[in-house]
């Protein structure tokens, strides 16, 4: 039986490779779960306790484009994973957590061979048309901290209604 060699990370180790950041997703994968079935305010989020990163039920699986078609779920929950640990290990604002999430989510979009413009010109598509969705499946754990912080009550109180109807059912 051949015994398998461990990959070594070479000397090119500092620059951006999308298959070390799909590694670092596949790790996430397994602390956490994907969860695709809620809607989303802004497309993504993650349950208190971090168990589940939940992205929204109508956000295209594919990105398509002329030169490729790419699964967009390991950046998602990259930003996520960054987001939230900085959130909670070292205690960030969600602004600064956020603004550090999307460049390591950009980071990898753009080790992927996708061209950002194209990447966020889908995601800011979706981003409208989830914000004036009409939210009908909130996850209960759903870790409100980022709408607080960013003091979005409308949001907030239309979420807080749909989680308590979930709840009394």
């Amino acid at each position: 039986m051949a015994v398998k060699k461990k990959k070594r990370i070479g000397r090119d180790d500092t620059l951006v490779s999308a298959e070390i950041l799909g590694l670092a997703v596949k790790n996430i994968l397994k602390r956490t779960k994907l969860d695709r079935t809620w809607d989303i305010p802004y497309l993504a989020g993650y349950s208190n306790d971090f168990k589940k990163i939940f992205i929204d039920r109508h956000l295209p699986k594919y990105l398509e484009t002329s030169y490729g078609k790419y699964d967009v779920d390991p950046f998602l929950i990259l930003h996520e994973s960054v987001e939230k640990a900085l959130l909670d290990e070292l205690g960030l604002h969600y602004q600064h957590a956020h603004q550090i999430a999307l460049r390591a989510e950009e980071a990898a979009v753009r080790a992927a061979g996708i061209k950002w413009k194209d990447y966020d010109n889908f995601m800011q598509t979706y981003i409208k048309s989830a914000g004036h969705e009409n939210l009908k499946k909130i996850p209960p754990d759903l870790d409100i901290k980022p709408y607080h912080d960013e003091k979005d009550t409308k949001i907030l109180r239309e979420m807080q209604k749909i989680v308590r109807k979930e709840i009394s059912k």
